[in-house]
């Protein structure tokens, strides 16, 4: 059997009370209220990320192959094709800067297909807030080849 001093801790060993611990139950919950929402957000973050990766991928895409077609002396031609290394096959060009068609196989964006028009490529990333674009528009005789972006993710 164990003595009544083995029962009842020293006076100096005492543990928390409840109001204190109620009080960092508190405090924690305050800090996931503020901290949640900032996790929640990562989800655009990450969509409007994506979008100027793509963004970037096409504008370089459309420069490397623009001065290709320079220096092959088809930078003006209404045809023609290129050769880029990394790229299989070859790149369709039209005024001097990839058609809608081939500007996929330039710019290689991996999983994220984008959608071939008539006169434009899109690449669209949707999110639950939004949609974002990267669109590219073919050249014609009169205009150059232009990227645009849409960050409405």
């Amino acid at each position: 059997m164990m003595s009544a001093k083995e029962m009842h801790p020293a006076r100096g060993a005492r543990g928390f009370t409840i109001v204190e611990l109620v009080m960092v139950i508190v405090i924690i919950g305050i800090l996931a209220a503020v901290a949640l929402p900032r996790f929640f957000d990562m989800g655009s973050s990450a969509r409007t990320a994506a979008n100027n990766a793509i963004y970037g991928a096409v504008n370089s895409a459309m420069a490397i192959t623009h001065s290709a077609a320079l220096v092959g002396g088809i930078g003006s031609a209404a045809t023609g094709t290129i050769t880029l290394d990394g790229v299989s096959g070859t790149v369709a060009m039209a005024y001097g800067y990839p058609t809608v068609a081939s500007i996929a196989s330039a710019v290689n964006t991996g999983s994220n297909a984008p959608t071939v028009g008539t006169t434009t490529t899109t690449w669209t990333i949707a999110g639950a807030s939004g949609t974002c674009n990267v669109v590219y528009t073919a050249a014609t005789a009169s205009a150059a080849a232009s990227v645009a972006q849409n960050l409405g993710c």
